[in-house]
């Protein structure tokens, strides 16, 4: 998703000196082309991320078009504050970028667990929150963040589909949809939505065939993509590498009770309000928690007996 997303930047930096790369000493043998190119564009601020969005807010009141760049928790729980009473109060023109999201950078332990990121970003007024959960994703979402006004926050992990092109195109608002079915929707957000594939491959043998949507815009939220899932298939699962409290679990139930959708089926997959204690790769954290494949399929499978 990474290489997606500096093709984009690339393109951009190209055809508008507005736009303007901020990184937080990282994007090493990813963004030595892009400073070589664009010199008078890129700012390496170093391990400063509050200092990092102070210096966007300065450039965006002059006219800057900026995205930051680091891993993780970094841009984001390290510098709320600067977000908050910078970035979206005055409603400036930054566009942050986490690389890591979820259990990404699961062997560096809780402090590399980009688990909260969700529901505190999608907290801020104005704030358009994207999580894409496929390299075309990944690489539309800087541009569709460029073109949407105010502060954006593009969140990826290191897990992703091969080869997965969208059903009806990608846009903010909008959800992607990967994989048709009329039984049950499986909504994921981020690289996880691989495993709500693969669940759904497994259950269509099973005749239970599964709707799969990417939730590609947490905020805003596509409320139609919602609202056919509860009217056209049996309910809703939500799929999320995060803290179940305020995530997209709690952002799809609202839309739900805010419009008096009544799905027969809503359960919610991610992590039961506790900090991910243990350490282990990405695939070996999801298995520990329940939210990987095999979790998906046994918990469907169960709902269905019944």
């Amino acid at each position: 998703m990474r290489d997606a997303l500096v093709k984009s930047l690339f393109m951009l930096a190209e055809k508008d000196s507005r736009v303007m790369l901020l990184t937080g000493d990282l994007g090493y043998g990813v963004f030595e082309e892009f400073e070589k190119k664009y010199p008078y564009q890129y700012l390496n601020i170093g391990v400063a991320e509050q200092n990092m969005m102070g210096i966007a807010a300065g450039l965006a009141l002059e006219g800057k078009i900026i995205f930051t760049y680091s891993i993780g928790n970094f841009p984001t729980l390290r510098c709320l504050e600067q977000i908050r009473n910078d970035a979206c109060y005055h409603e400036l023109n930054i566009n942050i970028i986490a690389t890591g999201g979820g259990f990404s950078y699961g062997g560096l332990g809780m402090s590399h667990h980009a688990t909260e990121d969700i529901a505190i970003m999608r907290a801020l007024p104005g704030m358009t929150v994207l999580v894409p959960s496929t390299s075309e994703e990944s690489e539309t979402g800087v541009i569709n963040l460029y073109e949407t006004a105010g502060t954006g926050y593009l969140r990826l992990d290191k897990s992703k589909f091969e080869n997965t092109k969208s059903i009806e195109g990608i846009s903010v608002g909008k959800a992607n949809i990967l994989r048709r079915g009329s039984d049950i929707t499986l909504i994921a957000v981020g690289g996880i939505a691989k495993e709500a594939m693969k669940a759904a491959e497994i259950l269509s043998s099973a005749n239970i065939e599964c709707r799969v949507v990417s939730l590609y815009s947490v905020k805003p939220i596509d409320i139609g993509v919602i609202k056919s899932a509860c009217e056209d298939t049996l309910g809703i699962i939500t799929i999320e590498e995060g803290n179940l409290t305020g995530g997209i679990g709690s952002a799809v139930s609202e839309v739900c009770l805010d419009n008096e959708f009544k799905p027969k089926i809503f359960y919610r997959f991610g992590l039961n309000d506790e900090y991910s204690e243990i350490v282990g790769d990405q695939e070996y954290l999801r298995s520990h928690y329940k939210i990987d494949c095999s979790s998906l399929v046994s918990k469907i499978k169960s709902l269905f007996d019944n």
